[in-house]
């Protein structure tokens, strides 16, 4: 399924989640240097959602499957020893871009010492389903962009799927797994191929009802965006710019 970024982007609700008020990433930012059981499960967290997009960057770097896993794998030990926290700007820096600029300083600087470690037989500090996300990379159309602005495509295009994902899981335990996978396809940009005559035929619903139940997962969808994006950034004042920043890096 295509999805669109464009999907009620200019009618936002209002947020509503606790999500807001303190983000996975400001909890971080706020327990740096210090021992937080809170900050800790927050970053890992963060880490375990978004390892694709850095697993691509280190593979578009040119290096191979096996060492691209192993420095992914090395630089998230790093960063989660708090080592490098210490750098993170709260003024600054969303979650986003403290990561891409530790990512590469890490590999500008920290090849030898992660071969090390894997002679040294390291523990995996975050679980990485990597075979599927060399398939996916090996999927990934050519490009001549920019490796910072494939960087954020290809978080943009994650977290569009963890919110699908989260989604799909709310249906799923309200025993409503079918009704998700026949409206899933309106949440695309392009409405004007929705037939809610068909929709109404195969879910033995009225198309009242259907429109009803369409604008619901529209709505649902859009807060779940906000959450997650949410959790990446300071405070709610950044969501909406972090929005049209992500957005902007896909294509049209």
């Amino acid at each position: 399924m295509k999805q669109s970024p464009t999907t009620g982007q200019n009618r936002l609700p209002p947020a509503v989640s606790p999500a807001f008020a303190t983000t996975r990433w400001s909890v971080v930012l706020s327990a740096k240097g210090k021992d937080s059981p809170e900050a800790a499960g927050a970053l890992e967290q963060l880490c375990r959602a978004y390892w694709y997009p850095l697993y691509a960057h280190v593979r578009r770097a040119g290096y191979t499957p096996v060492d691209a896993e192993d420095l992914t794998q090395a630089f998230f030990a790093r960063l989660l020893e708090k080592e490098w926290l210490r750098s993170a700007d709260r003024e600054r820096g969303r979650f986003r871009s403290f990561l891409l600029g530790s990512l590469n300083h890490f590999l500008a600087n920290e090849w030898d010492r992660a071969r090390a470690q894997k002679r040294g037989g390291r523990i995996q500090i975050v679980s990485l389903d990597a075979l599927a996300g060399e398939e996916r990379f090996r999927h990934e159309p050519a490009t001549t962009s920019a490796p910072d602005r494939e960087f954020d495509r290809r978080w943009a295009l994650t977290l569009l799927d963890a919110v699908l994902a989260r989604l799909k899981s709310e249906y799923v335990e309200r025993s409503k797994e079918p009704l998700f996978e026949l409206l899933k396809g309106t949440l695309g940009g392009d409405r004007s191929g929705i037939s809610y005559a068909v929709l109404s035929r195969e879910l033995a619903m009225s198309e009242g009802a259907v429109r009803v139940a369409v604008h619901r997962m529209r709505q649902r969808y859009r807060e779940l965006l906000r959450e997650e994006i949410a959790g990446t950034v300071l405070n709610r004042g950044e969501v909406d710019d972090e929005l049209r920043c992500l957005f902007a890096s896909l294509p049209g």
